[in-house]
Formats: C-alpha cells, structure tokens, sequence
C-alpha cells in the first residue's frame, strides 16, 4: 500500500512541476480571417480601420492613427469605416461619410473632441447638422449629403464589410483583406498600430 501511495504522490508532483514549467501560449495579436476579403480596389492593400464616434477608445487613439497614416506608401489604401452597433448610432455613420463627401473630414478629429472633450451630444441629425454648420461648412451642402442616396449606399457598404470581418468592438483594424488586430488583442493603443504596421509591411513583402 506505502508502495502505491508513493507512486501517486510522485506522479501528482510530476503533474504539478510539468504545469509550472509548461511555458504559457501567449495570445494571438491578430485574427487570420477565412477565407480572405476582396479590396474594393484591386492592386492595393486596402486598410480598414473600424471606428464609432462615440468610442472613447477610438478617440484615443485616432492621434496614433493619423501618425501612422503619414508613414504608408503609396500602395496602401486607409479607408475608415464607421460602425453602428444599433439603430441609434446610425446619424454618425451619415456624418462621417457627408464630411467626406463635402470634403471636410479634417474635422474628424473634432467629432471626437466634441463628443468626449466638450460633452457635445451629436447623436442626433439636428444636431449634428447645427454642429457641422457651426464649424463652417456650408448648412445646405452637407444637409443634402447627409441624406443622399450615395451616403446611405456607403453606409450599407460599411455595415457588410463588419460583419463580413467579424467586427464585434471598436476600434479594430483590417488589413489586406486577411487580418484584423485591435488595442483588445495587442494590450494598448500603440501595439494596435505596430501590429497593424507589422501585418502591412508583412503584405508587402509577400507581394515583391
């Protein structure tokens, strides 16, 4: 019996030192997407950088994002998608893409200030029409965008690309059609955007 209880005590203490020795997987920091997304324009890595207005997160780390902009070549295409996760959120998803189509998202960075610096409540048409007039843009121009077909065409383009790439937090970035990372993966602001530079550069060289 003293024989047995032995080798059952020796075995758990193998089992209990393998545990401790056993080096630990660390987490993945990007998603491998299966099968791989198509560019909306063809001959370039597309970058898709997934975004809400009223993400603290994503108005942290938009300065990171603008810096980082500047360094892609010329065969990277950066497109921000804005992300309504319900109806309510659906009046920011139209400003971002009348900014653009007035050719005003220089202020994309003052949304985020407005909403999270100033407690600006821009949720709905009104009063982000009444904002957007306020900094400038012309009322009627940017009202009649916010409600063009071409607008809304955008926004059900934006709604397919996240959930064809599984969006499910913000921000979170896509690369090349293969990829997606974000600050939940990499564990910061700034890893999402060196994981992000990492997976571009890595598509690059594959395409030499």
């Amino acid at each position: 019996m003293s024989t047995l209880i032995y080798r059952i005590a020796s075995s758990l203490l193998l089992g209990l030192a393998a545990l401790v020795v056993a080096p630990t997987q660390a987490a993945p920091l990007f998603t491998t997407l299966d099968p791989a997304q198509p560019s909306d324009i063809p001959g370039k890595i597309e970058v898709l950088e997934f975004f809400a207005y009223t993400c603290p997160h994503c108005a942290k780390i938009e300065p990171l994002v603008v810096n980082w902009r500047k360094t892609l070549p010329d065969t990277v295409v950066f497109k921000g998608v804005p992300v309504a996760f319900n109806a309510s959120m659906r009046d920011l998803q139209k400003l971002y893409y009348a900014l653009d189509a007035v050719g005003r998202l220089d202020l994309n960075d003052a949304v985020f200030k407005a909403i999270h610096e100033e407690n600006k409540r821009l949720f709905k048409a009104d009063d982000i029409i009444n904002w957007v007039a306020a900094q400038g843009v012309d009322r009627k121009s940017f009202t009649d965008a916010f409600n063009s077909f071409g607008v809304q065409t955008k926004i059900t383009r934006a709604d397919e690309l996240a959930k064809a790439y599984h969006i499910d937090g913000t921000p979170s970035f896509a690369i090349g059609g293969r990829f997606v990372t974000s600050p939940a993966q990499t564990g910061s602001y700034q890893g999402a955007i060196d994981e992000s530079d990492k997976l571009v550069k890595r598509l690059l060289t594959q395409g030499k």
